[in-house]
């Protein structure tokens, strides 16, 4: 749903400025020591806190939502014909060694370009927004040769190559279902001791999995969002999953979702209504200011891209005035942004 205020919002509307020394390159020491920034949606104030103190902000009964999708090592290493390097961005499985993904590397329909010894991968189509489709050829199944040749997808704007901290800290400890080219990254804070202080204070949880795709971080190219279209990522709910999140509505106990890929997954689930429904899913819901959540009583997520479907979506539930505010006071405190950065919490 939109309102007519939002059906005009500009790109424009949407951007802050941010030091780029305020980039983690990083994770912190401690999965649960980031910093903490609480928003309270109701009065609008903050408070400046550290991750292990999230417990004080959540009420036994409450429900925690939470991704368990998995990232895999989905970045593999090629070489062109003439020599020159490229690389394979895998995105979705389509059959057997077929696949859609992004290149970095000119090369066109019918190109072979080498990934390992005796394998390669052959350009078979071309879509839209620059995805391709490559078909494996010399082994069996791609997929077994991950492990060893894939590294993880770190966002562009983190520096150095992808290293073992990266391939720990870069994935939740929670998860569980491998189809993700990016990490949700408000989960990252949680340790297990955290999780089950949580529950050991009565708080519920719940898991989902939406396999975070290139859709949530697709560039905003229109100037008038509402005109943008989100491209689709996989979700699924369990049965166990939709009752606890029904049963929790139909209390009155609030439903709090950990990252915007939760949020999107439950309420594309309700489908505008406030009972989720389980099964498997495609989710393109795009969610930007004027947006009625119907499941959804609290976020708690990480700082985001100026421009992005992802402030877009906090802004719709915080107000946008209110979370440019809070980033511009998390600016001026020296907060971490974006995938290894500190988290907030909105409730």
């Amino acid at each position: 749903m939109t309102s007519p205020v939002a059906e005009h919002l500009k790109i424009t509307d949407f951007v802050f400025d941010l030091p780029e020394s305020l980039i983690a390159q990083k994770p912190s020491l401690q999965r649960d020591h980031s910093r903490l920034l609480v928003i309270n949606r109701s009065t609008g104030g903050m408070a400046h806190r550290i991750f292990t103190d999230i417990d004080q902000y959540l009420l036994p009964g409450d429900l925690l939502i939470i991704n368990d999708t998995k990232v895999f090592p989905c970045r593999l290493p090629a070489t062109k014909p003439g020599g020159g390097r490229a690389e394979i961005f895998l995105l979705n499985e389509r059959g057997q060694n077929l696949w859609e993904v992004l290149v970095k590397g000119r090369g066109t329909t019918g190109k072979r370009m080498r990934v390992a010894d005796g394998v390669e991968a052959e350009i078979t189509g071309e879509g839209v927004d620059g995805v391709r489709t490559v078909r494996f050829h010399g082994i069996e199944d791609i997929r077994s040769m991950l492990p060893e040749i894939g590294k993880t997808p770190l966002p562009p704007y983190i520096k150095h190559e992808a290293d073992k901290v990266d391939q720990e800290r870069y994935q939740t400890v929670y998860a569980v279902h491998e189809g993700a080219v990016a990490a949700p990254t408000a989960g990252l804070h949680f340790t297990g001791e955290l999780l089950q202080r949580l529950t050991t204070k009565g708080i519920e949880i719940a898991t989902v999995t939406l396999h975070v795709g290139p859709g949530t971080f697709q560039p905003v190219r229109v100037q008038t969002i509402s005109e943008h279209r989100m491209l689709p990522e996989q979700y699924s709910i369990t049965e166990d999953s939709a009752k606890r999140i029904n049963r929790a509505k139909a209390e009155g106990r609030r439903v709090i979702a950990v990252g915007t890929t939760s949020v999107r997954t439950i309420e594309t689930a309700a489908a505008g209504c406030n009972r989720v429904t389980p099964g498997d899913g495609s989710s393109e819901l795009f969610i930007y200011p004027g947006y009625c959540f119907t499941v959804t009583d609290g976020i708690i997520t990480n700082f985001h891209l100026p421009k992005s479907t992802l402030l877009m979506l906090v802004s719709a539930f915080a107000g946008r005035e209110r979370t440019l505010s809070a980033y511009r006071a998390a600016i001026a405190e020296k907060y971490r942004f974006y995938s290894y950065g500190d988290a907030m919490i909105i409730a």
